[in-house]
């Protein structure tokens, strides 16, 4: 009688199991606000673990709830931070800063895939590894600080752990789409419009493709890649640098840009960003 209510008890361990208590203090040192401990399970099981184990519940409706919390504080702070920006503009620099990878970068700071709750399949196939599963915990874990905290309590961890792509989401945003941006840059500079020229070398299966990005008749960036699309993002980049630090000082300065522009292009530089159209474009195929 007693062995079975021992494998009564580890059938039920297993479906409740959480992280061990020294694993969940250190995660929540990490992360900033306590957040109930029953939310917390819930926003650290993916849906894997819930369908190997009878159908728990899963962190979805805490990630659909965290998502529109991040939202908000990243909107707002955006808001408050760049009276100068238009509303296409905000969109872009909010778009970046809540990104699948900007999410799965701050998951990594954290080392939040190891408390992640995940299937055995999940877990053998780099479960704990994957960007989009990352970035699902962490929205979770907001949407749970949010239910245990309220508003600004959340505010203020969400602004630590973003911070980085913060300071950073005028550039990052304007990388989302370096050719378009380097478009809206050269129409408000009243240069014309940028084109393209491409060479390619070597076969067919290891092709690399050149191009220069041309502004009011001046090669003003180039750049290379695997193939068309990406050099010509990374020459559109290049371009957009040489004409910010070109025309910061003096000339025709965007209107209301000024000194958020220069310390952009210096983040550009410092912050290692540059080139990251080819690696978004790469993950694309």
């Amino acid at each position: 009688m007693a062995h079975s209510s021992r494998k009564s008890g580890h059938r039920q361990s297993r479906r409740v199991a959480a992280p061990a208590r020294s694993d969940v203090e250190v995660l929540v040192y990490r992360w900033g606000p306590r957040i109930d401990p029953g939310l917390l399970a819930l926003a650290l099981t993916h849906r894997s673990f819930a369908h190997e184990n009878g159908g728990l519940p899963t962190n979805e409706r805490l990630e659909f709830l965290g998502d529109s919390v991040l939202g908000i504080v990243v909107t707002e702070y955006l808001y408050r931070t760049h009276p100068d920006v238009t509303e296409g503009q905000l969109a872009k620099m909010r778009a970046a800063t809540v990104s699948e990878p900007a999410l799965a970068a701050v998951a990594r700071d954290l080392g939040l895939g190891e408390f992640i709750r995940l299937g055995k399949g999940e877990a053998l196939s780099g479960g704990r590894d994957k960007d989009s599963i990352l970035s699902d915990t962490v929205e979770a874990l907001i949407g749970a600080t949010y239910l245990t905290q309220g508003l600004e309590p959340t505010r203020a961890v969400v602004e630590r752990l973003v911070a980085r792509f913060l300071s950073s989401a005028r550039t990052r945003g304007a990388g989302l789409d370096w050719k378009t941006s380097l478009q809206e840059l050269t129409a408000a500079h009243g240069l014309g419009g940028p084109r393209y020229e491409v060479e390619g070398v070597g076969p067919d299966h290891e092709r690399i493709f050149t191009a220069r990005a041309i502004v009011d008749g001046e090669v003003r960036g180039q750049g290379t890649g695997t193939s068309k699309k990406i050099a010509e993002h990374e020459a559109a980049e290049a371009a957009y640098a040489s004409i910010l630090a070109s025309r910061g000082d003096g000339g025709l300065n965007l209107p209301g840009v000024n000194e958020a522009l220069r310390a952009d292009l210096a983040l550009m530089t410092v912050s290692g960003t540059r080139g990251g159209a080819a690696d978004v474009l790469e993950s694309e195929g």
